[in-house]
């Protein structure tokens, strides 16, 4: 991947990659907001998007398919999967979020767990196509420093429900 692009992060940075999952795991960036790393997969904060709790599983290798897992990956997928949604319940108080998984992306491998909260299903609605609006509206609205604190402070309890387990 030679193409790179700009991406902007949720602190309002800019970087230049090819593919995220690989700068992060060339530690070419910053591993901004990680909650867990795995021997296959990493979760951490959007690294876009400054909504609290918006967390990203990806593959440490890059593919971008489930069906691309070797076996152990399968394995390690569901656990992180289901740590990390716990730890959203338990520790985060979020009782519902949105599983999705984009394969026409030239990242890795990688599932958003969107939070949903009362504001989003106020202002935007309910099912998946208010996602991009809410992510619009987060991306110009929600890099205040008040909020940024609450993105880092939900990063902190999450990490640490996630090393107590």
């Amino acid at each position: 991947m030679s193409d790179k692009r700009e991406t902007v992060d949720y602190k309002g940075n800019p970087t230049q990659v090819s593919c995220l999952g690989c700068a992060r795991e060339n530690e070419e960036m910053e591993r901004t907001g990680t909650v867990l790393t795995t021997e296959h997969f990493g979760a951490h904060q959007d690294f876009e998007i400054p909504i609290p709790g918006f967390i990203i599983i990806s593959s440490r290798r890059h593919l971008q398919s489930v069906d691309e897992f070797a076996d152990e990956e399968k394995i390690d997928f569901i656990n992180t999967l289901t740590a990390v949604r716990a730890g959203m319940r338990k520790a985060l108080n979020i009782d519902v979020v949105y599983l999705v998984q984009e394969e026409d992306t030239s990242h890795h491998f990688h599932v958003w767990v969107f939070p949903r909260y009362d504001w989003m299903v106020e202002q935007f609605g309910k099912k998946t196509p208010s996602l991009r609006p809410i992510m619009e509206y987060a991306r110009e609205h929600l890099k205040t420093e008040g909020n940024l604190e609450k993105v880092e402070e939900t990063i902190a309890k999450l990490k640490t429900h996630l090393e107590a387990r």
